[in-house]
C-alpha cells in the first residue's frame, strides 16, 4: 500500500498485464478518486491552441493571428479547480514532489516529438532562489526527458496575478542564453498556458534568430 500525494489516502496500485509480461511498472503517485477529478481537453478543442469545448479558433488565437502569430499548442488537461489546487501546492507552496503526478503523461505525450529540441519555460533567478525549483524542468527531470535550457527570464510580476489584459501587454522579459540552429525544431513547453503571451514571448527570440519549426505545449490550458 502507498499513500495519494494529493489526498493522503492509503491506495493499492493498479498493475496491467502486459506490463507484467514486459517487466514495467508505471509508477502511481496518486489514487484513482484525485486522478478523475483532472478533466482531459477532450476531442472539441480550438484547433491552434486546444482551449476545450472550442470547436473553432478561440479568442486567444485570433488575437494572435492578427499579430501575425502562428499558434500550434498542445495542452493535457482542463485548467479546473482541481489543477489550480495541484499548482498551489505545486508551485507557490513549493511541493516539489508533486512534480511527479504528471511526468507519465509528459512521457508519453513527448514521444511525437523526438526530432524537436524540448525547451521548458524559465523562471526567474529570484523565483528560483524563492521555490527552490523549477516547475516545468523538474517535471520532464521525473518524466526522464531531455532537455535544453535555452532561456532566462527576468524577474517581473508573476503572470498568475496580472488580467487577461496586462498579460498580453506584457513586455519581453527572455533572454536566449545558448546557442540556436536555425535548422532545429523546437518544442516550448510551460506548465499553464492562459492567453499565449509567455510563449509567444519566447517564439519571438527564436523567430529573431530564424528558426522555422517552433511548436508549445502545457499541462493545463
Amino acid at each position: 500500500m502507498k499513500s495519494c500525494l494529493l489526498c493522503d489516502k492509503e491506495f493499492k496500485r493498479s498493475e496491467d498485464f502486459r506490463e507484467l509480461i514486459l517487466l514495467k511498472t508505471k509508477e502511481e503517485w496518486i489514487c484513482k478518486e484525485c486522478k478523475e477529478k483532472f478533466e482531459a481537453i477532450s476531442d472539441v478543442h480550438c484547433p491552434k491552441c486546444f482551449k476545450d469545448k472550442e470547436e473553432k479558433e478561440c479568442k486567444d488565437c485570433k488575437y494572435w493571428s492578427k499579430k501575425g502569430n502562428k499558434v500550434q499548442h498542445e495542452a493535457l488537461y482542463r485548467y479546473n479547480e482541481a489543477m489550480k489546487e495541484y499548482f498551489k501546492r505545486y508551485k507557490f507552496e513549493g511541493d516539489r514532489l508533486l512534480g511527479t503526478i504528471f511526468a507519465n503523461d509528459i512521457k508519453k505525450a513527448m514521444k511525437k516529438y523526438k526530432s524537436y529540441t524540448i525547451v521548458p519555460t524559465p523562471i526567474s533567478h529570484e523565483k528560483k532562489q524563492e521555490r527552490g525549483f523549477n516547475q516545468v524542468s523538474t517535471i520532464l527531470d521525473f518524466a526522464e526527458i531531455k532537455y535544453n535550457s535555452l532561456f532566462q527570464k527576468e524577474d517581473t510580476l508573476a503572470q498568475s496575478k496580472k488580467t487577461r489584459e496586462e498579460r498580453l501587454k506584457t513586455s519581453q522579459h527572455f533572454q536566449l542564453k545558448g546557442e540556436i540552429s536555425e535548422k532545429q525544431k523546437y518544442l516550448i513547453i510551460d506548465d499553464i498556458y492562459t492567453t499565449g503571451k509567455t510563449i509567444e514571448l519566447m517564439k519571438r527570440l527564436l523567430i529573431e534568430k530564424g528558426v522555422k519549426e517552433i511548436k508549445t505545449f502545457s499541462i493545463a490550458r
